[in-house]
């Protein structure tokens, strides 16, 4: 009993039982729910009519009469139950085993003997179940504080957060590990331990490999940064680290960490920091954020039809998701596949985008982005006086959403000095030896809305060399391709700017 107990728990010790008692034994609750159970009444004895009910009619008798113990003959078969441990409120479970008459010599004996070790197990299984059960709500919740926060949500996000630990910090730098197989839970206790409980480690609910970390944007005043650390403690684990971000901007760095990540897959360090900047989100000026907002002010001011439907906010955060994750955005939502086809087809008619297209694709993203980023932070036009965070109107209003003007088409926000210099920066990579090569790639795998298959057929090679190749422009380009999120938008619109060129 006591080796079982150790090595096998509860199921193990009723599966001697049953064997023992040559029947059934299980555990049944307070209302005479079978729990847990193991074996069947030996087949060359008549069977009982119904040994749940049997176990729920003896655990109500032993409820009324207030024994310590039951047993009831119904011809073939015994039934026998004992509560596993003392409850004055009569809440506590019972062992039932059910054996072929006549009783075994001893077997009441045995009986008497299991309980300890069967209750002890039990309570054990009980306690761990309950731990499981708060880890998934910790868990859950802390998935539910970053899902806030890379939709722009900063508000509810700290009020979410306020009951869990630690607080979050500001400014930021989002770090993404991708975990050896099956180790996931190690090691988010390494990078816990590594940090000092400073960073806020979150299990990506989209990729089952990576942990998130939210980390405070300052080093540790002792001791190795945690992503240099955490690549260092745990072997072929891959670290990518975001600049410096401030919290709001969660979304961002996080794209930053998983295109460093695809860098660092193929480093011998296993452990890249983001180095491309800035966003295209902080460079279009105010003539970028009029566009964006015409372009989205369908999808933003959607009232639905029934109270059921997706609202704006709703639909704007699964445009988000969707665009990051890809077909994941499922995962990440917590919606059904169905459920994201239907609002992604309503966002594309709200709009007049046909999102099957890598284009449409791209001026949602970068209009959704535009919109997320605080508008003080962009680069002002030349001659527009640089605002504050506290500025503008002096009621506390800000500017009219059309003033100066309509809105700007993109083509002409491309145009901008400041675009065109982010452009070049994004395609700066491809300017060396193999330039040409991986500038065809990279043209012809977005001009096949970015599918392998097309792609190899438009280049003349195979599926895995297009695949290969792609892989060898991640590393010069230090962004993520195949995997979303993708640096595709970002590509597609540097392309675009350059096309455009003044």
């Amino acid at each position: 009993m006591q080796r079982l107990a150790r090595n096998g728990g509860t199921a193990e010790l009723l599966r001697w039982l049953s064997g023992r008692a040559d029947g059934w034994a299980g555990i049944a609750g307070s209302d005479g729910t079978v729990l847990s159970a193991s074996g069947t009444v030996a087949p060359d004895v008549p069977q009982p009519p119904d040994v749940p009910r049997l176990v729920a009619d003896g655990v109500r008798a032993l409820a009324e009469r207030g024994a310590l113990a039951y047993s009831h003959d119904t011809g073939a078969h015994t039934a026998l139950l004992f509560p596993l441990y003392a409850d004055d409120r009569g809440a506590a479970p019972l062992l039932a085993v059910v054996t072929p008459r006549p009783v075994a010599a001893g077997l009441a004996t045995l009986l008497a003997d299991v309980l300890m070790p069967l209750s002890l197990c039990w309570e054990a299984e009980a306690v761990e179940r309950k731990r499981r059960r708060v880890d998934l709500a910790e868990s859950r919740g802390r998935e539910a504080v970053l899902h806030l926060l890379m939709t722009g949500q900063l508000s509810i996000a700290r009020q979410v957060a306020g009951a869990l630990r630690p607080r979050l910090p500001d400014p930021v730098r989002v770090c993404v590990v991708e975990c050896p197989g099956g180790s996931r839970d190690e090691v988010a206790q390494v990078c816990a331990e590594a940090d000092g409980g400073r960073s806020w480690i979150v299990r990506c609910p989209v990729y089952a490999r990576h942990l998130i970390l939210v980390m405070p944007a300052e080093e540790a005043p002792e001791g190795t940064a945690t992503d240099e650390a955490v690549a260092a403690l745990v072997d072929h684990c891959v670290v990518g680290v975001s600049e410096q971000v401030p919290l709001a901007d969660t979304a961002t760095g996080y794209r930053q960490a998983f295109h460093a990540l695809a860098v660092a897959r193929e480093h011998p360090g296993r452990h890249v920091r983001f180095g491309l900047t800035p966003e295209p989100a902080l460079v279009v000026g105010r003539a970028g954020r009029q566009w964006a907002e015409a372009l989205l002010t369908p999808l933003l001011t959607h009232v639905p039809r029934r109270a059921q439907d997706p609202g704006s906010q709703e639909l704007a955060a699964t445009a988000a998701s969707w665009l990051a994750f890809s077909s994941h955005a499922t995962g990440h939502l917590k919606v059904h596949r169905n459920t994201l086809a239907a609002r992604l087809k309503l966002i594309g008619e709200l709009l007049g985008l046909d999102l099957n297209r890598l284009a449409d694709q791209s001026v949602l993203d970068l209009a959704l982005r535009i919109r997320a980023t605080p508008a003080p932070v962009c680069t002002p036009d030349p001659g527009e006086p640089a605002r504050t965070a506290d500025s503008a109107h002096a009621d506390g209003t800000a500017a009219p959403a059309h003033a100066n003007g309509a809105a700007h088409d993109l083509d002409e926000v491309l145009r901008r000095p400041a675009v065109q210099e982010w452009a070049a920066r994004q395609l700066a990579p491809m300017t060396g030896p193999a330039g040409p090569a991986a500038e065809e790639t990279l043209r012809a795998w977005l001009g096949c809305e970015g599918r392998l298959g097309p792609t190899a057929a438009e280049l003349g090679i195979s599926v895995p060399g297009a695949r290969k190749r792609l892989t060898r422009l991640e590393t010069v380009l230090q962004r993520s391709l195949l995997r979303p999120p993708s640096a595709r938008y970002d590509l597609w619109l540097a392309l675009r700017a350059q096309e455009v060129k003044p």
